[in-house]
């Protein structure tokens, strides 16, 4: 349904994760062999924070709904931001329209948040996901999707303090509205979230067949195994890179994340936790 890319590590360009490697986002933006739609065009988004930017600095947001192969914008900005932890998505609709708004990352202060996958059956339980949400956080909602209401019913269940406890929070009211309303394997997808500093990811689904994830080998064993590849020595000691699908064919170059897992990515390296299970 759409492809996502999420960095963290030291400052460097995003044209390095989302223009410049053998499988690009922009180059899954026209052939996904892993998504469940083959081309992503629909919109694109690039969140980044300042390279220097103090903690709890909002990010800068670029959205767009023209393809993300067609946008000479994203090439130049990819190109010109240094920035230490970014997020990309390239958007395949699944129903809400294609609008400016409804193209992730989503922004709330100094939080992003994007998705790959859908609620089912979005028009029968809108309503009652919607009523879940904080008035306070309500009027802050521009677009339609399904993505944007998950992010904020996670903030009205204290996304901002426990991130994954909120997520956790949040899934489960879903799929209990999903039961009520007779809608069966309501979730699907998978999440990232950042308050720039630490990213979290997730790979769930209530019928546990969730769209594929996966995060980079630790970047020095990676260059200690390929010290020909002259595009990894751009990559600082500490990269680390959340995919949708590899970025490249290098065997042992990303990791598969569980499924019913979050990969937490911060300072110190990955951890994975078991989610929801």
């Amino acid at each position: 349904m759409c492809r996502w890319v999420a960095y963290t590590g030291e400052a460097l360009h995003p044209s390095t994760v989302i223009l410049d490697t053998p499988h690009s986002l922009v180059a899954q933006s026209l052939n996904s062999p892993l998504g469940k739609e083959t081309v992503n065009g629909d919109g694109f988004g690039l969140g980044w924070y300042g390279r220097d930017a103090v903690p709890g600095s909002a990010p800068a947001l670029f959205r767009s709904i023209e393809p993300a192969w067609f946008d000479e914008n994203l090439a130049e900005i990819a190109h010109a931001v240094s920035t230490p932890l970014f997020f990309a998505h390239v958007r395949a609709a699944s129903g809400p329209p294609i609008q400016q708004t409804n193209c992730h990352p989503f922004r709330h202060e100094n939080w992003l948040f994007m998705h790959n996958g859908a609620l089912a059956q979005w028009n029968t339980i809108k309503r009652d996901v919607l009523l879940e949400i904080d008035p306070a956080l309500f009027t802050s909602i521009k677009g339609t999707t399904d993505s944007e209401a998950l992010f904020n019913l996670a903030l009205t269940l204290g996304l901002t303090a426990d991130p994954i406890g909120a997520m956790g929070r949040a899934i489960r009211e879903i799929e209990r509205i999903g039961e009520a309303l007779s809608v069966p394997n309501p979730v699907q997808g998978t999440f990232a979230v950042s308050d720039g500093t630490t990213v979290w990811a997730f790979r769930y689904s209530t019928a546990h067949e969730s769209r594929t994830l996966f995060y980079s080998e630790d970047m020095p064993t990676l260059q200690a195994t390929y010290p020909d590849i002259e595009r990894l020595r751009i990559f600082g000691a500490g990269a680390k890179v959340i995919v949708s699908e590899p970025l490249t064919d290098l065997p042992g170059a990303f990791i598969e994340v569980p499924e019913s897992t979050v990969v937490i990515a911060d300072a110190g390296g990955y951890r994975e936790e078991a989610f929801l299970r």
